[in-house]
């Protein structure tokens, strides 16, 4: 549609090849134009070509041309976003934003503005369009549904329906030679012993995850707060398996419940100790940690000391370094980072 062609064209559509999944453009104009062995001014043109296509913003080389790029299509860019991106966003990105206003000669509401506006640009224009022809769907390997009050476990079985053919055991019975007989009968016992390993498996599976739904209960009643800490061993304790036997039903398989699909691993979190003697799983703590930074004031965020403090108060031992870590896990920013001005 840009209707450019000859030799423009070639080298656009070797940079478009070298656009990553985000849209941002891998190696210097420099090295581009010694592999093509074209002179370097056309390989910007082209390049220049690229970043008025859509999505707006593809075809830059950092994250500062990227938004600068989404800047200059905006029909209303806040009067300050451009110099905030050209020279102060890793000070943004420290939460020094009281050091920012003060250089830009702008109030800290007027800083919260453009912050705003800047976060409405996307960092990423790319990615939006890959990976869309890899979407793979699990199938859980069991059900859990909730019947008159109780739950019912249901193994979803797709292991296709396995039968003798008819024609051998005929043959063992009409009467054949020895040989022919006792290669029949070795057979027929192979897939006897098949038979008894696939239900057996099915067995172990259901009766795994009947005794996981009974100790997890509570969580599927009330939500990620009431899932309890709980152990292979615990399990196999109470069905009376080898704690291997449990941990090879559960790799790998899922549970559809009525509080969503889960890994089967998931219903095993590690514990911690609460400060009266309880134990919470790291999931359940996971939660509370989100909950309460969902929760706090825009303006004076909890530090991870907070947090920790006000874990203590439900009931929840951790060091500051572990709720640290945690909240890295949940991908939270830091107080400073989430502080709105």
């Amino acid at each position: 549609m840009s209707l450019v062609s000859g030799q423009k064209y070639l080298i656009a559509e070797y940079l478009i090849g070298n656009l990553d999944s985000n849209g941002y453009l891998q190696g210097e104009i420099e090295e581009h134009a010694r592999f093509l062995g074209v002179d370097a001014s056309e390989v910007a043109e082209a390049l220049e070509l690229i970043q008025t296509f859509e999505p707006c913003g593809v075809g830059a080389r950092t994250l500062k041309e990227c938004l600068l790029l989404q800047l200059r299509e905006h029909k209303k860019p806040h009067p300050s976003a451009r110099t905030i991106i050209e020279s102060y966003l890793p000070a943004l990105a420290r939460g020094r934003h009281r050091e920012i206003a003060h250089k830009l000669g702008i109030s800290m509401k007027e800083l919260q503005d453009a912050v705003d506006f800047i976060r409405t640009l996307n960092p990423k224009p790319g990615a939006y369009l890959s990976g869309s022809g890899d979407i793979r769907y699990i199938v859980p390997d069991v059900i859990v549904e909730k019947v008159e009050g109780e739950y019912v476990v249901i193994i979803n079985d797709s292991t296709p329906h396995l039968f003798i053919n008819p024609y051998y055991q005929n043959l063992l019975r009409c009467g054949c030679e020895e040989s022919v007989n006792s290669f029949i009968k070795k057979r027929l016992e192979s897939a006897l012993w098949l038979f008894r390993s696939i239900e057996q498996r099915r067995m172990t599976l259901y009766k795994v995850t009947e005794q996981i739904i009974k100790i997890q209960k509570p969580f599927l009643e009330k939500g990620i707060h009431f899932l309890k800490p709980l152990t292979l061993k615990d399990v196999a304790d109470k069905i009376g398996m080898h704690e291997s036997t449990v941990s090879r039903a559960t790799s790998n398989k899922y549970v559809q419940t009525p509080r969503g699909l889960y890994s089967l691993k998931f219903f095993f979190p590690s514990s911690v100790g609460g400060v009266r003697g309880e134990e919470y799983s790291v999931l359940s703590i996971k939660a509370r940690l989100k909950r309460l930074v969902e929760e706090e004031k825009p303006d004076s965020p909890y530090s991870d000391r907070q947090l920790k403090e006000l874990l203590e108060i439900q009931g929840i031992q951790l060091s500051r370094r572990t709720v640290t870590k945690y909240r890295k896990e949940l991908g939270i920013p830091t107080s400073s980072q989430r502080r709105r001005i």
